[in-house]
């Protein structure tokens, strides 16, 4: 069965481009031009990769993934964001939402197939793995859930995911390129200051515990006992 994709873009021209291309390459392609027509189809059938546009009208890209994301939190649905909006911060805001990837426009049709064949066989590869305890902070990846010292952690995406990594990887000093490759993932584009900025705040959110993610200078970064 082929994979169902949602694609959301209120262009007509680039919609029908994006659906004319991914057809092509065998996809079963769903458009829309809202963000409103798109939860609704969420709630009779989960595709298996959503393209997300971030200008649209009523409600934006960034709203719509903030609220698939919480409403459909156990559910491997991978977001590609597909924006003419170019800076760092636009792309933090995505990301940190829980978007797994960020084209700008223009873009090239050849790339944006590429980036969801590589989402789509990590979606395939995904496990799901058991509970983790590293002193004082246990994580549920199922349940998305962390607490530190017992008292629930809110966390966003990205910020979960970088503790995981930390937590399966304990007393493993991990470089700063290691975090985009595993956590951003290899489709990523950004710069080094996205991981810094991540770690601060999840730092910041575990309050004492977070004195266990230790820098180390010019390298990255290691979670390490107290």
């Amino acid at each position: 069965m082929a994979n169902l994709i949602y694609s959301v873009e209120d262009d007509t021209s680039i919609r029908e481009l994006v659906n004319y291309a991914l057809t092509n390459t065998g996809y079963e392609v769903v458009s829309f031009d809202t963000a409103e027509a798109l939860l609704s189809a969420l709630e009779t059938r989960l595709p298996d990769l959503i393209i997300l546009d971030i200008m649209l009208p009523a409600m934006d890209g960034i709203e719509a993934l903030k609220t698939i994301r919480t409403k459909y939190k156990n559910v491997g649905i991978k977001i590609i964001m597909l924006t003419a909006k170019a800076n760092e911060i636009n792309k933090i805001t995505g990301l940190d939402s829980g978007a797994d990837d960020y084209i700008t426009k223009p873009f090239s049709v050849l790339e944006l197939t590429a980036r969801i064949k590589a989402h789509l066989r990590k979606y395939s590869a995904a496990t799901t793995d058991g509970a983790l305890a590293f002193g004082g902070l246990s994580l549920n990846p199922s349940a998305r859930a962390v607490t530190s010292d017992g008292e629930p952690v809110t966390l966003t995406y990205k910020e979960f995911e970088l503790l995981q990594h930390f937590m399966k990887n304990a007393e493993t000093v991990i470089a700063r390129e290691d975090f985009l490759r595993d956590v951003w993932g290899d489709e990523y584009f950004g710069d080094s200051r996205t991981v810094d900025i991540h770690i601060k705040n999840l730092r910041a959110k575990l309050k004492n515990n977070g004195d266990c993610i230790v820098s180390v200078r010019g390298v990255g970064y290691v979670l390490k006992g107290k």
